[in-house]
């Protein structure tokens, strides 16, 4: 199986590559500059895109079995409502221009509910990452979960998912859920970086979510 991985050089990016490759499928890593990819694999193969070039983007995954886009901005860009959401909606045309159907996409845990409200809306919700899990949750609603051309799937994170190295365990072990977030038994949801990875490949080879929003966690 082919797989186009957008945004492979990111913190969920890279542990899903790595997922990816241990696995021994044949990855096509793409993000703006690969040099930051200190990975060499005869099942990986590297390109350099600008994820805004629908054209060229296209011509990267045409061929791919799935695509999956865990494409991000950057968190300090001052920028990232509005290019979250054009590069999300330049992705999603691409891979529709290039053939590929199934298009899997890495959101976050602010498109998630509770008592069927959207957790970015709530007022607790921190005001830091706001523009930006603002713009994955609008992308979402307006564009994607509309689409019918695409067999789509929207994964959002635990609500905890720490970048600290002593936190990042893969266990392999999950639950899954749909559109509301997964607690534990301290009532918190988290999981490390690996495990989001393990998620998203299993489901990639399970294709339990078409057309559908999904969660892991603990």
């Amino acid at each position: 199986m082919k797989i186009a991985l957008i945004g492979a050089t990111g913190f969920v990016g890279n542990a899903i590559l790595n997922e990816l490759l241990e696995r021994n499928y044949q990855v096509t890593a793409i993000a703006r500059n690969t040099d930051k990819i200190n990975i060499e694999k005869e099942n990986l193969e590297k390109k350099n895109v600008d994820v805004f070039s629908e054209a060229d983007l296209a011509e990267a995954v045409k061929g791919s079995d799935a695509v999956i886009s865990a494409y991000n901005p950057g968190w300090t860009n001052p920028n990232i409502h509005e290019e979250y959401q054009k590069g999300a909606a330049s992705i999603q045309n691409a891979v529709e221009n290039s053939g590929v159907k199934r298009l899997i996409v890495i959101g976050g845990a602010g498109t998630l509910k509770i008592d069927g409200n959207h957790l970015v809306d709530g007022p607790n919700f921190p005001k830091e990452i706001y523009p930006a899990a603002s713009a994955v949750k609008n992308y979402f609603v307006e564009n994607l979960s509309k689409n019918e051309n695409l067999d789509w799937e929207f994964f959002s994170p635990a609500i905890e998912m720490s970048m600290f190295s002593e936190d990042q365990v893969k266990t392999g072990k999950y639950r899954v859920a749909t559109d509301s977030p997964i607690f534990d038994e301290e009532g918190r949801s988290r999981h490390s970086v690996q495990d989001l990875a393990v998620a998203v490949v299993d489901e990639l080879e399970n294709k339990k979510f078409i057309h559908q929003i999904f969660t892991a966690a603990y």
